[in-house]
């Protein structure tokens, strides 16, 4: 991000934590196994880098936090990583590049696995507030330990819900690119 603040990118962030905000309560309160609170973030980092992800992300937690998900709160490291990985990677491959998403959501989503996984399993023993917490009380009741159960599903769903971050980051990008000066 600039060290400029203009008002056009601080009304691009606004509607990025929007993004996320209305994505992650609708994984919220459909149970949905993937999280949908990040889709700003990723925009955050393809279009301002790793700050401005980060500043998105940061800003989402606290408001989610706030209004109707204590959990997201605690899950901010999560977004920070997820914001300076997508940043970095939007650095050097275009945002729009479609063919890519495959790779690019595994090398995003990857950090913040760690972080969530880790977070999940101390902090609240794989019971959280999203639908994912579900799938991991079915592996742990068939006899699969609490850190696999949670590292497994964790994998499966970030890497999901990276993917159509990154795909929504793909079409809105190219679409709002040719509005920013």
């Amino acid at each position: 991000m600039t060290k400029q603040f203009s008002a056009q990118k601080i009304a691009l962030i606004a509607l990025f934590i929007v993004i996320n905000i209305v994505g992650g309560h609708l994984a919220l309160y459909t149970r949905l196994p993937i999280y949908l609170d990040t889709i700003g973030t990723l925009l955050g980092s393809a279009f301002f880098g790793p700050i401005g992800g980060v500043i998105t992300g940061v800003l989402t937690a606290l408001i989610n936090g706030t209004t109707g998900d204590l959990f997201s709160i605690y899950y901010m490291p999560s977004q920070i990583t997820t914001a300076i990985v997508a940043g970095l990677v939007y650095k050097r491959f275009k945002a729009t590049d479609v063919k890519n998403i495959w790779w690019l959501a595994f090398v995003i989503s990857l950090p913040a696995t760690v972080v969530s996984t880790m977070i999940t399993v101390i902090l609240f023993h794989g019971i959280t507030s999203s639908g994912s917490s579900m799938l991991v009380q079915v592996l742990h009741g068939f006899g699969m330990n609490e850190v696999g159960a949670v590292l497994l599903v964790q994998v499966g769903t970030d890497y999901l819900d990276r993917v159509i971050g990154v795909y929504v980051v793909a079409v809105v990008y190219q679409t709002i690119r040719k509005y920013i000066k």
